[in-house]
C-alpha cells in the first residue's frame, strides 16, 4: 500500500513553525505495512488543495491531510473537502456535545458560534471522535483512495491517529510487513563504518536494504525487510545483525530507531544503579536537556550546572580564579575542575564537564574556534580530552554533546 501525507498552512510554508507532523504520521503508517512514498506542504488556498487531492488521486491508497481546522476563517480544509467531494457541511451532534463540555468546563465560558462550528463535519465523512480536542477527524472514500483529515495541533493529530486511523486501516485493509532494526554506532564515521563492512553490505539478500543515517558524532545503520511472510524476514534481519555485529562491535552502541545514546546510557546509568550530573559552558545545558527527556531519568540524573560565564564558573562552581588565569578558562585543568565541583556538588557517581569556543568570535579565551575540552569525574578518578570541532558553531555544539555522552558510555562500560 502507498500513502501521500498533506500538510496545510502558511505557517508552514513561511517557516513560522517546523512541519512534525509528517514525520510522525510516516512512523505510525511504516510500523504497519503502509509506505509513504509522497509529501506535501501546501497553503492555505482552496485552488491548491483541490488541485493536490485531485493529483493523488487513484495515484496512492491513502490520503492523510493536517491541518487548516480551526475555528477561525481561514481554516478552509473542511469546506474545501466538501467542494471535492459534492458534499456539504452538517453538525454533528456527538462532537458538538463534546465541543461544549470542553468550552464550558476548561476555559470556564459559554460556547460561541466558532466553536459550535467546529462540530460541522461533511455530511459523506465518517467522524473520527477527538477526545482531545474539538476538531474532530474526517475519514472520505473516493474511488480507490481514501482522504483522512486531522487538526494539525501535534498531540491531537498523534491521539486520532493512534486510537482512531491506524485501527480503522487495519481492519479495513490487507498489508505487507516492513520490519527494520537500527544499529547505533559511535566514534566512526561514515565512509570508514562502510569500508569496514562493505563486503557483508554487498553480500545482502535481496529482501533487505541498508541505509546510512549520519549525524554528528554518530552514523545510524538501518536495516529494511519487506515482504509478505513476517517470520521470514525477522529470522533474516536477525541473522544479518549477528554478522555485522562480529565486523563493528567496537562501535555498536545500542539498537532501534528509538533507542538514541541517551536513552541506551539511561538504561546503562539505571542497570547499574549509578548518577550522573554535568557542569557545562560551550553546551550550555544541552547534555542535561539530552539526559533529561527520557523518562525516568530523575533515578540517575542529580543535576546540572550551565557555568557559561566565567564569573558563573568562578562564583558559582568554585573554579579558582588563577587556575583559570594560567591555563585559560578553554582548558584541560578547567574543564576538570569543573567536573570535579559537578561530582561534588550533587553527590553523583559521574559528572561530565564541557568548555570550549564554538564560535564564531573568540570569547574569554584566545583558544582556536572549535576547541572544546570535556571532562569525566568518576568514582576512580578524572580524565579529559580534547578536540577541535572546526565550525559551524552548531555543528561543534552538537558534535561536543554527542562525543560527551559517548565517551561517558564507553567508560561505564569499560570499567563498571
Amino acid at each position: 500500500m502507498k500513502a501521500a501525507i498533506v500538510t496545510v498552512g502558511d505557517e508552514i510554508l513561511i517557516g513560522q513553525i517546523v512541519d512534525t507532523n509528517s514525520g510522525v504520521i510516516a512512523k505510525f503508517l511504516d510500523k504497519i505495512g503502509i509506505g509513504v512514498c509522497e509529501m506535501h506542504s501546501i497553503s492555505d488556498d482552496k485552488q491548491h488543495i483541490l488541485k493536490t487531492l485531485s493529483s493523488l488521486q487513484n495515484n496512492v491508497d491513502v490520503v492523510i491531510i493536517t491541518g487548516g481546522l480551526g475555528p477561525t476563517k481561514d481554516d478552509i480544509t473542511k469546506k474545501t473537502l466538501c467542494e471535492y467531494f459534492d458534499d456539504e457541511l452538517i453538525f454533528d451532534q456527538k462532537v458538538l456535545v463534546h465541543v461544549t463540555k470542553l468550552i464550558e468546563q476548561y476555559f470556564k465560558r459559554p460556547i460561541t458560534k466558532l466553536n459550535q462550528d467546529q462540530a460541522l463535519v461533511p455530511s459523506k465523512c465518517e467522524v473520527l471522535f477527538n477526545l482531545v480536542g474539538t476538531a474532530p477527524g474526517m475519514w472520505l472514500q473516493n474511488e480507490n483512495t481514501v482522504f483522512i483529515s486531522l487538526p494539525g495541533v501535534p498531540y491531537e493529530m498523534k491521539y486520532l491517529m493512534e486510537n482512531e486511523v491506524i485501527p480503522k486501516l487495519i481492519s479495513k485493509y490487507e498489508r505487507p510487513f516492513i520490519i527494520h532494526k537500527t544499529i547505533l554506532t559511535y566514534g566512526v564515521g561514515e565512509s570508514l563504518l562502510a569500508e569496514r563492512i562493505e563486503t557483508w553490505e554487498d553480500n545482502l539478500p535481496e529482501i533487505i536494504k541498508l541505509a546510512y543515517l549520519p549525524s554528528p558524532g554518530r552514523v545510524r545503520l538501518r536495516l529494511s525487510a519487506r515482504g509478505t511472510n513476517e517470520s521470514l524476514l525477522q529470522n533474516e534481519i536477525k541473522t544479518q545483525v549477528e554478522k555485522l555485529q562480529l565486523l563493528i562491535s567496537d562501535c555498536i552502541v545500542g539498537f532501534e530507531e528509538d533507542e538514541t545514546i541517551e536513552v541506551v546510557l539511561g538504561k546503562l546509568l539505571t542497570d547499574k544503579r549509578l548518577t550522573i550530573s554535568t557542569a557545562e559552558s560551550c553546551t550550555g545545558g544541552k547534555i542535561a536537556s539530552k539526559l533529561t527527556s527520557v523518562s525516568g531519568s530523575s533515578n540517575y540524573f542529580k543535576g546540572s550546572i550551565v557555568s557559561y560565564a566565567t564569573e558563573t564558573k568562578v562564583g558559582v562552581l568554585g573554579i579558582s580564579q588563577e587556575v583559570i588565569n594560567e591555563f585559560s578558562v578553554v582548558s584541560k585543568q578547567v574543564a576538570e575542575a569543573m567536573a570535579l565541583q559537578s561530582q561534588k556538588m550533587f553527590k553523583t557517581d559521574f559528572a561530565i564537564a564541557t568548555t570550549g569556543n564554538a564560535g564564531p568570535n573568540i570569547g574569554d579565551s584566545n583558544a582556536e574556534v572549535g576547541t572544546v575540552f570535556i571532562a569525566i569525574a568518576t568514582s576512580k578518578g578524572i580524565f579529559s580530552e580534547k578536540f577541535n570541532f572546526g565550525q559551524p558553531r552548531e555543528k561543534v555544539i552538537d558534535r561536543t554533546v554527542n562525543q560527551a555522552l559517548e565517551i561517558i558510555y564507553k567508560e561505564i562500560l569499560k570499567n563498571y
